[in-house]
């Protein structure tokens, strides 16, 4: 499903309930010209505009359900997959060996990331940002999954994006290692060899227990839940940890390396 089929839902719901935008906007208490951009494709609809528009409307929780299909599609059509695991996650941990990881990353880290290189358009690099962005909000639920970090020392002393939006984001992950639900560690330079350097990873389990792993290439990225690999990186993932800091330690470093206070 795309924004398109969900911006013809939504004036077919003001049709049957027989709203026109400015009766609409009145009802969510926004501007009709913020309706009138929403159903012109010029802005995308948030969710508390859908949760609010299927109240004024009486759909029964059809526009969020919509929009919520539509988010899960954003992005590479090979993501989408992933994206149903995240969002249904009871745990995840994740490793990364060179970059701060996507859910922790700020606007100017991310879009320095997605634009290097210049593979994609501006207007491509703006939404893959935006998508970032939006799979954040996990983070910030009602009822978050457990979630552990383990990024190599690298990751945090790359200045990607240039040093000040490098201190920038290493301030974002002090802020976020603050959250009960969150843990942080550095996995060291001094230790060397470690078996995270072939590339980071994701694990996530479920609440009924199913568990799967995200694997990215150069490419594209796979979602795998056969047990042999699922095992193979729980492997990875305690031999990691076995290498890394404490979390205050690994707290400790960040603030070293942040310049501004």
């Amino acid at each position: 499903m795309n924004f398109d089929m969900w911006i013809r839902a939504l004036k077919a719901a003001r049709a049957g309930a027989d709203v026109s935008q400015e009766g609409l906007a009145t009802l969510v208490k926004w501007s009709p010209s913020l309706i009138a951009a929403i159903e012109t494709g010029r802005r995308r609809p948030t969710m508390e505009f859908a949760v609010a528009a299927d109240a004024a409307l009486h759909t029964g929780g059809l526009l969020a359900e919509l929009l919520k299909e539509a988010d899960r599609e954003r992005g590479p059509s090979w993501f989408v997959p992933w994206r149903g695991y995240e969002q249904e996650a009871a745990r995840l941990r994740a490793f990364e060996p060179c970059l701060v990881p996507g859910l922790l990353q700020t606007e100017e880290y991310a879009r320095a990331v997605i634009s290097a290189g210049g593979l994609h358009p501006p207007a491509t690099v703006d939404e893959l940002v935006a998508v970032r962005l939006e799979r954040q909000e996990l983070l910030h639920q009602a009822d978050p999954p457990q979630t552990v970090f383990l990024l190599d020392e690298t990751a945090v002393r790359r200045p990607v994006g240039g040093p000040a939006v490098l201190d920038t984001q290493l301030g974002r992950l002090l802020e976020v290692a603050e959250f009960p639900h969150v843990r942080l560690h550095v996995v060291p330079l001094d230790i060397g060899e470690h078996v995270g350097l072939t590339g980071g990873f994701v694990l996530v389990e479920l609440a009924d227990g199913e568990r799967a792993v995200y694997l990215e290439n150069a490419a594209r990225g796979h979602v795998m839940n056969d047990p042999e690999t699922v095992r193979l990186i729980d492997r990875k993932w305690d031999s990691l940890l076995g290498e890394a800091l404490s979390m205050n330690a690994s707290l400790d470093l960040i603030r070293k390396l942040k310049v501004t206070p």
